[in-house]
């Protein structure tokens, strides 16, 4: 019989309950027990899941080969490095660390210790976004909305942190390319952080995304469309759905005269649609993400391999974000440094003063007429 995983899951709020949960279910995989601060918490898990609980991560060294790491963002750094240096293998929720210089020292520990770091961008285990991917190579142009009503959860972190770094991470999948430049502001409704923001990234391959993220939405949405130069795919993450748009190649070669057509019959336009924008739409049956993130991550310890999210993604995740916080902070919505600045809308500091070098500015000299 194959040995099972010894793991563990630090941090038992909503989202280590359910990891909890599919540990327990898990036929690779011996549940050792869960560890949080707050007894209430880990009592109940491990009560639902028949393992001990514990009150600090450093009990479960010497029983455990690996864990999952999902308490509150500022304690991930701290909770993967003591499990890491003592060669267990760690997947981290979403986002990796609170900072990529905590990233990239975690990241580096995993390669010297020889352990597997998994980031748990779980949107990468969608099938919609999986099918859609086959068909989206080289896109130019994409587009995304996250929103949900406030939930009063990841209250340490802001929305970039807590909703957009998911289709950060999805759209660096896709771009395949480094970041040239990025634009973005934010504002600040419930949090002390910014609750919406806008982000628009420039690729050096020439691809732009638009993101956009909200958790003060009347509504919960996860859509993403992806235009390349042959195709076009719109995926609902929410319903497991994607459509693909594949224009027909006279169309793609500008052969089609627009105006023979607005003389047609009155059908025109379904007729053109259907002879030059044939689209194919695509459900997916409900899968449990979560299981399949934990299940690849159980895949990577024991047959040695590479999970399909390393921490070397969530880490290049992180450093975007953190390139759009700095964009969000420094935004001046009045358009001048003395006016209102940041999410949070609060008085620009202007320019500082401070000595400054003079130079002697040349007057134009007018010819006289004549």
């Amino acid at each position: 019989m194959p040995r099972k995983l010894k793991m563990a899951v630090v941090g038992t709020g909503r989202l280590g309950r359910f990891h909890a949960q599919k540990l327990a279910a898990s036929d690779r995989v011996e549940l050792v027990g869960v560890a949080d601060p707050a007894a209430s918490h880990r009592d109940r898990v491990a009560a639902e899941c028949g393992c001990a609980a514990f009150a600090e991560h450093t009990a479960l060294f010497g029983r455990i080969d690996a864990a999952i790491v999902a308490a509150p963002t500022k304690w991930h750094y701290l909770l993967a490095m003591d499990l890491i240096e003592r060669g267990i293998h760690v997947l981290v929720e979403k986002p990796l660390c609170a900072s990529l210089a905590e990233a990239d020292e975690l990241v580096a520990a995993a390669r010297r210790r020889g352990v597997v770091l998994q980031a748990g961008h779980v949107e990468r285990f969608n099938p919609a976004f999986r099918a859609a991917a086959q068909h989206a190579a080289e896109p130019k142009y994409i587009e995304a909305l996250r929103a949900s009503p406030f939930t009063f959860r990841s209250t340490d972190v802001g929305v970039v942190l807590d909703l957009m770094i998911h289709d950060l991470d999805l759209v660096l999948a896709l771009a395949g390319s480094p970041v040239r430049r990025v634009e973005a502001l934010g504002v600040s409704v419930v949090s002390r952080h910014e609750d919406a923001a806008n982000a628009r990234i420039e690729f050096q391959n020439g691809c732009v995304a638009s993101l956009s993220a909200s958790r003060v939405s009347y509504v919960t949405a996860r859509h993403m469309q992806v235009w390349t130069a042959r195709s076009f795919a719109a995926i609902d993450f929410a319903a497991r759905a994607v459509r693909v748009v594949r224009p027909s190649d006279p169309l793609l070669h500008r052969g089609i005269d627009p105006e023979a057509f607005a003389r047609g019959d009155e059908d025109r336009a379904e007729r053109f649609a259907r002879e030059h924008l044939p689209r194919t739409e695509t459900s997916f049956e409900a899968v449990d993400a979560l299981a399949l993130e934990s299940d690849d991550f159980v895949s990577a310890v024991l047959e040695g391999g590479s999970p399909l999210v390393p921490g070397e993604a969530g880490r290049d995740a992180l450093a975007v974000a953190e390139q759009v916080l700095a964009e969000v902070a420094e935004h001046a919505w009045d358009g001048t440094l003395e006016g209102r600045v940041g999410p949070r809308l609060e008085p620009g500091r202007g320019v500082l003063s401070a000595p400054h070098f003079s130079f002697p500015v040349a007057t134009p000299q007018r010819k006289a007429a004549g």
